[in-house]
């Protein structure tokens, strides 16, 4: 696919390209906006190298697309309440987002996309996975989507943040298992290993095999990519037809980058 305003190469077929041509820093023109939203509706995740942000225009960045979403889980930066900090170093034990998730489902309306500027990173390492919920939804059998529509699932914030605050209170929402992206029109699979805790309508046994043979599906490296970051790369993606994966292997040394969501719209069978 090609837009007017920028390019783009993909990273791998089903997930994830590289964009070219557009300066992040700035006001955005109105086809620019309309361009993004299109790619990233189509390839899930974007990234931009050499995108020199401070908190400011990110957070204008951010508010190009919509409302910036308040993180439930984890606490914000005390200045920049809209911004949240991803940082590790030696003194780390847990990192954001080491299970494959979709940011924050277990909102009662999830943020429709996040954008993450890196600003240091380690001398190897420290990517970040993506998964096509598009593509993963297209392989299943007739038979299988069938059985899945108007399932619903639960998504419990205690999963994912109570390790970092065991008394703390954490939304729960219920949300389609199959949903219907609101800009593409194609469906996904929307249950990650991060925050559904079970799915609604079935027996504990029943829905907790189906359940792990879809968190299972979800992250199959077919319809998988992998970014490898540079200082000053934006990764721009969409919580409604991806899930991703913080990869921790490079302790004990330094990462550190911010974080934007925004606001979406409750998904949709």
């Amino acid at each position: 696919m090609t837009y007017a305003s920028f390019d783009l190469k993909p990273i791998s077929p089903h997930v994830g390209s590289d964009a070219s041509g557009i300066d992040l820093t700035r006001e955005l023109t109105p086809q620019q906006v309309e361009d993004l939203r299109q790619a990233l509706a189509d390839r899930g995740v974007l990234r931009f190298r050499d995108q020199a942000l401070d908190h400011d225009s990110l957070k204008r960045l951010g508010r190009q697309f919509g409302t910036l979403h308040f993180h439930t889980g984890i606490k914000s930066m005390s200045e920049h309440p809209e911004i949240t900090a991803i940082y590790s170093d030696e003194k780390t034990r847990h990192v954001n987002g080491e299970v494959w998730h979709s940011d924050l489902s277990c909102d009662p309306v999830p943020p429709l996309g996040s954008i993450l500027h890196m600003k240091i990173v380690p001398t190897a390492g420290g990517d970040t996975a993506f998964s096509s919920m598009y593509a993963a939804y297209e392989a299943l059998s007739d038979r299988m989507k069938a059985y899945l529509e108007g399932l619903t699932a639960t998504h419990d914030g205690a999963l994912a943040f109570r390790r970092y605050n065991p008394d703390g209170k954490y939304p729960i929402a219920s949300h389609p298992v199959i949903n219907t992206h609101p800009v593409s029109g194609r469906k996904g699979i929307y249950v990650n290993r991060g925050f559904t805790s079970h799915i609604n309508e079935l027996p504990t046994e029943e829905g907790n095999a189906l359940l792990r043979f879809l968190c299972d599906h979800c992250e199959r490296a077919e319809w998988s990519t992998r970014f490898t970051w540079e200082p000053e790369t934006v990764a721009f993606w969409d919580n409604r037809c991806t899930q991703h994966l913080a990869v921790w292997d490079y302790y004990p040394q330094l990462r550190s980058g911010f974080r934007v969501q925004i606001a979406g719209d409750r998904p949709i069978s």
